[in-house]
């Protein structure tokens, strides 16, 4: 029998802790606290003139959005785009440390299959038919936003200034949109760091 050396028998359980403590320590929620978040939270913002029913719909704890190019905003005095997305409600903030949580997931099809920033810093590639934990953090007094897939972060940069800010999820035509538009999304929370 083969005796291992005593710094090997003392290092492995080491590199073992070290492996274990990484694993933990990467969980963007790590240092938050998970908020209230129920139906009342949720406000769904579809096409004005077509019933909800035609542009979203939940079953099995999935909430499917969808919107064509050609659709109308959300309300007639808008001026954006198409969108059918959920308007997380209850929790408006100006000041402070937030982050929004969901899985999401795109039908294959629908556009380019990359995750962009603004259409501008790629997050993922080939992202249809795949399921994504999606998290972003948003520190307001730092004009600072962090964005996560799958634990990984893949954005670090600037936000939106000051003002008042809340969190959404859906789809939202831009610029370039192709005409049919889906997104999937499930298990969604919201955390504030005190």
């Amino acid at each position: 029998m083969v005796s291992l050396p005593i710094f090997h028998q003392t290092l492995l359980p080491l590199l073992i802790t070290i492996t274990t403590l990484s694993l933990v320590a990467s969980d963007p929620t790590d240092g938050f606290t998970p908020l209230s978040f129920s139906n009342s939270n949720i406000q769904i913002q579809t096409p004005y003139d077509v019933p909800q029913n035609q542009r979203y719909s939940y079953s099995n704890g999935v909430h499917r959005f969808w919107v064509y190019s050609t659709d109308k905003p959300h309300t007639s005095s808008s001026q954006t785009a198409p969108r059918s997305e959920m308007r997380i409600t209850g929790y408006d903030y100006s000041s402070g440390v937030w982050q929004f949580e969901g899985h999401f997931s795109v039908p294959s099809g629908v556009y380019g299959g990359s995750l962009t920033h603004y259409q501008s810093a790629t997050l993922e590639q080939n992202i249809y038919n795949k399921w994504y934990r999606f998290n972003v953090i948003h520190d307001v007094g730092a004009n600072n936003v962090k964005i996560f897939i799958n634990g990984v972060k893949k954005f670090d940069g600037n936000g939106r200034g000051a003002g008042n800010h809340y969190f959404k999820c859906g789809v939202y035509a831009q610029n370039g949109a192709s005409n049919y538009m889906e997104s999937r999304w499930r298990d969604i929370k919201i955390f504030r760091k005190y």
